[in-house]
């Protein structure tokens, strides 16, 4: 399946639950189990990926557990044949899971979620290049972008105080950072 806007990645099935054709999950949202609120999965790589409905799921201790239905061509969106035996599922180790783009709640304002922040261009009050957001990183304190360009920097994404203004459509931040820090 390939989508004009690519799916948000949030997770991927890192094992096999059972006999029964339930797979583990490992969730990048926070919390955890924000993942198991979404009913439609994708799970596949890049431009290659398969929908399925998610029938039932939980927490089991500390790993999330789902159990999927795969879509049959044709049929209504609400139907599902489930994957009922580890067979059916070992296919799907390894494999990343996602949902699409519009599937997303919507944010308060001055909110954002990471991947939106990925790639934007980043500059201080002056206008002077610190680099692009290759990767966010949380602290516990706040989160922080993780810049490349010239050098590797680290400035904490606390708006208000140090981000001045987060602009998606331009693809830029302003932040009151010193570029020699």
């Amino acid at each position: 399946m390939s989508t004009a806007t690519p799916p948000v990645v949030l997770g991927h099935v890192n094992g096999l639950f059972g006999v029964k054709g339930w797979i583990k999950v490992y969730s990048y949202t926070r919390p955890a189990a924000n993942l198991l609120d979404f009913d439609e999965w994708l799970i596949g790589r890049q431009d290659n990926w398969r929908p399925f409905r998610v029938l039932a799921s939980r927490t089991q201790g500390k790993t999330l557990i789902a159990q999927l239905g795969a879509r049959s061509p044709g049929r209504s969106n609400a139907s599902a044949e489930p994957l009922i035996d580890r067979d059916a599922v070992v296919e799907l180790l390894d494999l990343e899971i996602a949902v699409p783009r519009g599937a997303m709640p919507p944010l308060a304002d001055g909110k954002y979620y990471w991947f939106d922040l990925i790639g934007l261009d980043v500059v201080n009050r002056d206008g002077i290049s610190l680099g692009q957001v290759k990767a966010m990183m949380e602290t516990g304190a706040n989160d922080v972008l993780v810049l490349s360009g010239d050098r590797d920097r680290l400035v904490p994404f606390v708006v208000g105080e140090i981000i001045d203004e987060v602009d998606l459509e331009a693809g830029r931040i302003v932040a009151d950072w010193d570029p020699d820090f």
